[in-house]
């Protein structure tokens, strides 16, 4: 008799919003994620604009939408900023 074990191996991400994002969720939130998901999957999922340009912080690093989050990680997202003459 052969025995199969499926794993369902997520990661727990916090995710914090910022400024105007905060109208598409809580300002912070702890989300678990599959094992593997990336920074723009993470977006993805949270039901953002799509194309909406992001500023995406990883544990205080500016990190590309394809870089993978790890348990415990922080995403930051901030919106465009623009200010000053």
């Amino acid at each position: 008799m052969r025995h199969i074990v499926c794993y369902n191996l997520t990661v727990k991400v916090k995710v914090k919003l910022f400024a105007t994002l905060r109208k598409y969720g809580p300002e912070e939130q702890t989300i678990d994620l599959p094992d593997n998901t990336t920074v723009g999957d993470a977006i993805n999922m949270l039901s953002l604009p799509e194309n909406y340009p992001l500023l995406k912080i990883v544990n205080g690093e500016h990190r590309p939408p394809k870089h993978p989050l790890k348990e415990g990680d922080e995403l930051a997202l901030f919106p465009p900023i623009a200010g000053g003459q």
